[in-house]
């Protein structure tokens, strides 16, 4: 069986790819950069998902289509949300139509349901993303299932919340860096509320149980263990040995200082960050458990394991520029301020 994994360099994609190919499947992916340590095995086109050509090229003789391309938060994108997010896997559905693949499989996102009231969340969850992001991987969602319906195309659509893992760096690297070095972590409000991740390989066990299954619907993904956003920061510092604090900002006038350093470009944050880091955000994930899958991490041995792996590579990091957003070390912009009087 062949799989063409789309953004198959990234930081899921990379994942994927790699799990396929040990289960002795073939493996084609596409992307726009080269991961140089991709197995020799593993097929590489380099496409721009909008290359409508290329990506013919690249789905013939496909089976199963594994959708990984997306621009994330961190890359502020605008406007260039849509022209990825929604408009590239448009494309890429109706190119795996056209190549009559088996099977078209959806990563997408928690940010699709945006500011909700009450938890946990289910598949009945109303869907209202609130800032451009989330909007634009809704929108991707909905491209998906449309056309494949018209197409008789089996899909599946898997939304992750939070993903931690060794090499999963994004804002986490301000996070741990802080830590690293004793300075004080913040948090919008209290910091009570409960907040769920999941670990990169829970994540990759669920995917590729709904792979084998073959079983169409939407795959909400996250540990069954975990706590409040201010526990696992103090767990964290703990585990470090590190003099850092938690301390508590007020969220209001946090949230709009941020809008503002964002919008004159001086924060790494995005707004899908510092819209919904300090409310409740949990999955309800038993319909993945009644299939047999049983997350290994809680969000403490994920934090824990993720610093490791970020002291330990810290000097690598530093130097790390040609990767995917959440491969690299983030510029702090402004942050460094708040960083030093910490």
């Amino acid at each position: 069986m062949l799989h063409l994994v789309t953004g198959g360099s990234g930081f899921l994609g990379n994942l994927i790819a790699r799990r396929l190919l040990e289960r002795g499947d073939r493996v084609r992916i596409l992307d726009i950069w080269e991961d140089k340590t991709r197995p020799k095995e593993i097929e590489f086109v380099h496409c721009d998902i909008r290359d409508r050509e290329g990506v013919a090229k690249a789905m013939r003789g496909v089976d199963i289509v594994h959708h990984n391309v997306a621009l994330v938060p961190l890359t502020k994108a605008g406007n260039k949300f849509w022209d990825i997010n929604v408009n590239g896997s448009r494309l890429a559905v109706e190119e795996a139509i056209k190549a009559g693949t088996k099977a078209f499989i959806h990563m997408s996102s928690s940010a699709v349901f945006g500011r909700v009231d009450s938890m946990p969340i289910t598949d009945a969850t109303p869907l209202r993303p609130i800032e451009i992001y989330g909007r634009a991987k809704l929108a991707g969602e909905q491209v998906v299932r449309e056309l494949c319906d018209k197409a008789r195309l089996s899909w599946i659509i898997i939304r992750p919340r939070t993903i931690l893992g060794e090499g999963r760096l994004g804002i986490f690297q301000i996070l741990f860096d802080w830590i690293r070095e004793g300075r004080n972590v913040y948090v919008m409000g209290n910091g009570h509320n409960r907040f769920q991740f999941v670990h990169a390989h829970d994540l990759m066990d669920a995917y590729m149980l709904a792979l084998n299954l073959g079983k169409p619907g939407f795959y909400n993904v996250g540990t069954d263990q975990f706590g409040t956003v201010r526990e696992a920061l103090e767990h964290v510092i703990t585990h470090a040995n590190s003099p850092s604090q938690v301390k508590s900002l007020p969220a209001a006038l946090t949230i709009r200082s941020l809008q503002f350093l964002d919008l004159l470009n001086l924060s790494p944050l995005a707004p899908f960050h510092y819209l919904t880091y300090h409310r409740q955000f949990y999955f309800d994930i038993g319909k993945l458990q009644a299939m047999g899958w049983k997350p290994k991490y809680s969000n403490d041995e994920m934090f824990r394991e993720n610093y490791n792996w970020f002291c330990s590579n810290y000097n690598k990091l530093t130097a790390e520029k040609n990767t995917s957003a959440h491969r690299r070390p983030v510029k702090q912009g402004l942050l460094w301020v708040l960083k030093k009087l910490s």
